[in-house]
């Protein structure tokens, strides 16, 4: 498949040109969307969602618990549905655990220790109980269990690749959109966890429906499974998947039905920073000329820029705060080359995420 044919396959699977009826199915299909900036990964399943969709919707989404955020994969926080949050961690789980040995040893985190501060906030949580991070440091400096430094984060991480924690809720912010979540049981939180069959085969099955085409190498990068069980986990899969090119090795699309493309889906959107479409893949250079990735990243701290994409394609990039009273205000387009796009096309894409954050 040439350039042009993957980007108009991978905006269907995506849900950019097919979008969802709601934000459950589109966070459903998606299945784990990169959401450290709580605001970008919100972004990202409204973009994919038909109609209007504010943060609000989203948030409620969050409140009803269809929706929570944890570190589901590469040690990167995600947006996943709830049900779907305990299968994924009894892949990527363990392995992220042994990613994170070394820091925890720096930051004295032992097996004693990390038992100690889920006693904590096991006790503290238990009943139905939501705790702000803050709050739930606070819980764990009671108890004897320091936080200062990373070491209250990576106590945090450790609980929820544990599945014991996860991000629920939405906090209330008097003005503007709130940044933060509450901390819940995820045992009593999730209260209809599913359990695939095969979960390996299940994972890159949900990862070709919402990404495809796309092949292994793909989707070791996406989960940060090493290459080898990324093939087996394909051929675990095959009997759901059709091979649409063999270079450089087997990519797939989901058998049966794809998402039915809408006529109303923008051709031109403003797509949130750590965007899937752009960063789930190991060669960006079909979403975007190679002479202009290093403006979108991941940038040497990490970054990777909130992008404007016209018809699968790249164009630019785009600043917004959401800092209290500048949330409201206009974002800012900064196109790689004039003409890629109208500017009535960049500013209605631009004008859809300023309804969403302000609704």
């Amino acid at each position: 498949m040439d350039a042009a044919s993957v980007r108009h396959e991978r905006l269907r699977s995506h849900r950019l040109s097919a979008p969802a009826a709601t934000v459950l199915e589109a966070a459903t299909h998606m299945l784990a969307t990169q959401a450290q900036e709580f605001w970008g990964g919100r972004w990202a399943i409204a973009a994919r969602t038909r109609g209007r969709t504010t943060v609000r919707d989203v948030d409620a989404a969050f409140d009803r618990g269809e929706i929570v955020r944890s570190w589901t994969q590469r040690g990167t926080i995600h947006l996943i549905p709830a049900r779907d949050l305990a299968w994924v961690l009894s892949i990527t789980g363990e392995r992220q655990a042994r990613q994170a040995a070394a820091v925890r040893r720096a930051e004295s985190i032992d097996d004693d220790e990390l038992g100690k501060a889920e006693h904590l906030a096991r006790a503290a949580l238990r009943g139905g109980n939501r705790l702000t991070r803050k709050e739930l440091f606070d819980v764990f400096e009671t108890g004897g269990v320091g936080t200062a430094r990373q070491r209250g984060y990576h106590l945090l991480v450790a609980l929820s690749l544990r599945a014991a924690v996860c991000q629920g809720p939405v906090v209330p912010r008097p003005v503007g959109p709130t940044r933060e979540q509450f901390l819940v049981l995820t045992e009593e939180w999730v209260t209809d966890a599913a359990s695939p069959a095969d979960p390996l085969a299940e994972l890159f099955f949900r990862y070709i429906s919402s990404h495809g085409p796309a092949g292994a190498r793909d989707f070791a990068w996406w989960t940060g499974l090493p290459l080898g069980v990324s093939r087996s986990a394909a051929d675990a899969a095959s009997d759901r998947l059709v091979v649409v090119d063999d270079q450089p090795e087997p990519q797939y699309v989901a058998a049966g039905p794809a998402p039915r493309r809408s006529p109303a889906a923008p051709a031109v959107v403003a797509l949130p920073p750590f965007e899937e479409y752009y960063l789930s893949y190991v060669d960006r250079t079909v979403p975007c000329a190679p002479e202009f990735l290093t403006a979108i990243g991941p940038s040497m701290n990490g970054i990777v820029r909130p992008i404007i994409v016209a018809r699968g394609e790249a164009i630019g990039v785009w600043t917004h705060s959401i800092a209290v009273g500048r949330h409201a205000d206009a974002p800012i387009p900064e196109l790689f080359s004039p003409g890629m796009a109208g500017d009535a096309e960049v500013g209605a894409a631009l004008d859809r995420y300023r309804d969403f954050i302000t609704g």
